[in-house]
C-alpha cells in the first residue's frame, strides 16, 4: 500500500507485539469562509450583505483553532501513558513515561522516555524504552534487550516535523500539519451528553472508501483540552480490532526545557543497528 514509510522492529519482550508499534496519523483542516447572497435580489439588508460567520462548534472551526495553537508551540512536556489492548485476547500493555517536544525555526525535535510497563493483572515493573526524533533519525534505545537502533527519516536538509515522525509509530495526532486528512478522512464533532459542560471536545474520524489508511484503521477518536487547545487523548481502532490509547497528562506549554532533554548516548555493552534512507528510484 502506498504509505508513508514505517518502521518494522523486531519483536520485543513481555509481548510487545509489532503493530502496538505501528504508526498513525495527525489532523489539519483549514477553515472556508462562505459568503451568500438572496438570489437575483435587487437590495440587500445589512445582514445579507455580511458573510456568515464560522459556527463556533462547526469541525473547520474547530480544526483551525487547533492549527492556530499549535503553530505556537515552541515547547512542550507531558506524561504520556500508552495503552494497548487486543480484545479477542483479552490483554492489555499499559506504558509510561514522559514525552518532550521543542521546535526552533523549522528544526524541532520530540522525545519519549517510557519507565514502567504494566500487562494484564501483573504488577508494574520498570520498563525503559526510549525514543528520539530530531526531524531525520528516529533512534530507539531499548534497555531490556541492549540494543540501540537508528532510522534515517529524511533527508539532512530536508528535516520533517518530529511529531510528524512520531505519528508513523505511535498514534498521536493533531500537532502537525495535515491538510491532505481532509480527503483521507470524514471527521464528524461528538456531542457529549454531560450534565455539565465539557472540558473537551471531541472528533471522530473514519477513513473514507479509498482512504490509504483504509486497510489500517477502521476510526480514530481525539480529545481536545479547551483549556489549552491542544490534543489531550488518542484512541485508535485497528482494522483487527486492537485498539491503541494515548493520554496526553499534565501538560507544560512553552516552558524551559533542560539543555540536555534531547541528548542521548550508547549505553556501554549494547548493540548498534543503522538503517540509511532508502534512495528513490530515479
Amino acid at each position: 500500500m502506498p504509505r508513508t514509510a514505517r518502521i518494522v522492529y523486531p519483536d520485543a519482550p513481555h509481548h510487545i507485539t509489532q503493530r502496538e508499534k505501528q504508526a498513525s496519523v495527525s489532523i489539519l483542516i483549514l477553515l472556508v469562509t462562505v459568503v451568500t447572497c438572496w438570489a437575483g435580489g435587487c437590495t440587500k439588508s445589512l445582514a445579507d450583505s455580511q458573510p456568515k460567520r464560522a459556527d463556533a462548534n462547526s469541525v473547520e472551526t474547530i480544526l483551525e483553532q487547533l492549527s492556530e495553537e499549535t503553530s505556537k508551540l515552541k515547547s512542550y512536556q507531558c506524561r504520556i501513558e500508552y495503552l494497548f489492548s487486543q480484545p479477542l485476547f483479552e490483554s492489555e500493555t499499559l506504558r509510561k513515561g514522559d514525552l518532550y517536544y521543542q521546535k526552533a525555526g523549522d528544526k524541532s525535535k520530540l522525545r519519549i522516555n517510557f519507565k514502567t510497563l504494566k500487562q494484564d493483572d501483573e504488577r508494574q515493573q520498570k520498563y525503559i524504552e526510549q525514543y528520539i526524533f530530531d526531524g531525520t533519525w528516529l533512534t530507539v534505545i531499548d534497555y531490556q534487550i541492549k540494543e540501540v537502533k537508528r532510522y534515517q527519516q529524511a533527508e539532512p536538509n530536508e528535516p520533517a516535523d518530529a511529531f510528524d515522525l512520531a505519528s508513523r509509530n505511535f498514534p498521536i495526532i493533531g500537532f502537525t500539519k495535515a491538510e491532505d486528512l481532509k480527503e483521507q478522512f470524514e471527521i464528524k464533532l461528538v456531542e457529549q451528553v454531560e450534565s455539565k459542560p465539557a472540558d473537551f471536545i471531541q472528533l471522530h474520524l473514519k477513513p473514507k472508501p479509498d482512504s490509504i489508511y483504509k486497510d489500517d484503521y477502521t476510526s480514530i477518536d481525539f480529545w481536545i483540552d479547551k483549556k489549552l487547545g491542544l490534543p489531550a487523548k488518542i484512541v485508535a481502532v485497528s482494522t483487527e480490532d486492537d485498539i491503541y490509547q494515548i493520554k496526553l497528562l499534565k501538560p507544560k506549554v512553552n516552558k524551559k526545557l533542560g539543555k540536555k532533554v534531547f541528548d542521548f548516548k550508547v549505553p556501554k555493552g549494547f548493540g548498534v543497528e543503522i538503517t540509511p534512507l532508502k534512495k528513490k528510484a530515479k
